[in-house]
């Protein structure tokens, strides 16, 4: 087998130590936000937000958010998922708060794990190209046939 370049090796080395480094601490934030997992509570639609990219535009609702227990309260939040046909100002709806800053979830929860876990499989999958062999190699068994 032909040995990789040590340039080629430190470069993919340092892309996947980057994409680890996008993906672990996002981990229980995507969690959490796949399951819906936080304070439940209203949003309350009170404004529209869009921005025109070439070819379609994206919008999200930014409100206010009350837990149901009053312990949260938040304005300037967006609504994860959200779009220009969701709500109306002034519409409430169910949410959950996660603990993020600037943003809230339906009590379906949300997709967003899917992103989180193939940067972080593309991240384990270069290093395990990159130094499997070797980790195989060091660890493997040792031969139990003796010596004569």
């Amino acid at each position: 087998m032909a040995r990789r370049s040590p340039a080629f090796t430190a470069v993919l080395t340092l892309i996947a130590a980057f994409l680890l480094y996008l993906a672990v601490p996002n981990i229980g934030t995507a969690v959490r936000a796949a399951r819906a997992d936080g304070a439940p509570g209203v949003f309350i639609a009170r404004e529209l937000t869009c921005v025109l990219h070439p070819g379609h535009e994206s919008c999200v609702w930014v409100g206010e958010f009350r837990s149901d227990d009053g312990s949260i309260g938040r304005s300037g939040v967006e609504m994860y998922g959200s779009d220009r046909q969701s709500y109306r100002a002034g519409e409430r709806t169910r949410a959950v708060d996660i603990g993020l800053a600037g943003r809230v979830y339906g009590p379906g929860g949300s997709n967003e794990w899917v992103l989180t876990a193939l940067i972080l499989a593309s991240g384990l999958g270069i290093l395990l190209w990159q130094y499997g062999g070797a980790l195989r190699r060091t660890t493997g068994r040792r031969e139990l046939i003796p010596r004569s």
